[in-house]
């Protein structure tokens, strides 16, 4: 579905991202590791056309979207959900998440509030006010409200308590089991493996290391030296 070749990503003068290359098949939850300062928002970013890499090439389901602009790849069905959350302070849970716009009609607010049955208590809240936890269920619901085939979400689990991480990954398996497929980005190595099938381990904007949940679990060394675990 995703496949990214050798991009290079540069924010002014300074290269960021050397040489990436990851794939998402559709259907699994796939993890992108690292310390912070690694380069997994950029990652992030240079997909979703907020970054855009300098060289290589970004396809989704076939087509070259490097460069794209993100609501052309909003509406090509990628949602993305940042580290900064960025919800709509002034409006309430229900207004934030009915203002997005709809390429299909598979998520709806229903839908919505049954996966997260705790925004529909409080949807008349107004965002701003919300725990971090909360904000977190919005901005992923206010994506799904865009009935997307692959979300990024990036450091989904960043300042949460474990008790409401422990919810967000049983929500994560729940979007993949409904045909979801997702990239995640994750200091939270612990979290991101209950999560993921496969994994990649980023460092200095390079990839260090490409496998499945176990072969990274086996490999005591790229643990150590990246990511500190």
């Amino acid at each position: 579905m995703l496949d990214v070749k050798g991009i290079h990503t540069y924010y002014g003068l300074s290269h960021i991202l050397f040489d990436v290359s990851l794939t998402v098949s559709r259907g699994e939850v796939v993890g992108l590791l690292g310390r912070n300062g690694a380069g997994k928002s950029t990652t992030m970013r240079s997909i979703m056309g907020l970054t855009p890499p300098k060289e290589g090439t970004i396809t989704y389901n076939g087509e070259n979207i490097t460069g794209e602009k993100p609501y052309v790849l909003f509406r090509k069905g990628i949602g993305y959900v940042p580290d900064d959350r960025r919800v709509f302070a002034d409006l309430s849970v229900d207004d934030n998440l009915g203002i997005v716009y709809s390429r299909k009609t598979d998520w709806n607010k229903d839908r919505v509030y049954e996966l997260f049955p705790a925004l529909k208590e409080i949807q008349t809240r107004r965002a701003g006010n919300l725990s971090g936890g909360e904000q977190q269920m919005l901005t992923i619901a206010r994506a799904l409200m865009g009935s997307p085939e692959l979300l990024l979400l990036d450091e989904p689990t960043e300042g949460l308590a474990p008790l409401i991480v422990r919810d967000l990954e049983e929500q994560v398996l729940k979007l993949r089991d409904a045909g979801i497929s997702i990239l995640l980005s994750e200091q939270n190595v612990r979290s991101a493996l209950k999560m993921s099938s496969r994994v990649y381990v980023i460092d200095n904007g390079s990839i260090r290391f490409e496998g499945s949940v176990a072969e990274l679990e086996a490999n005591e060394e790229v643990k150590k030296k990246y990511l500190m675990v």
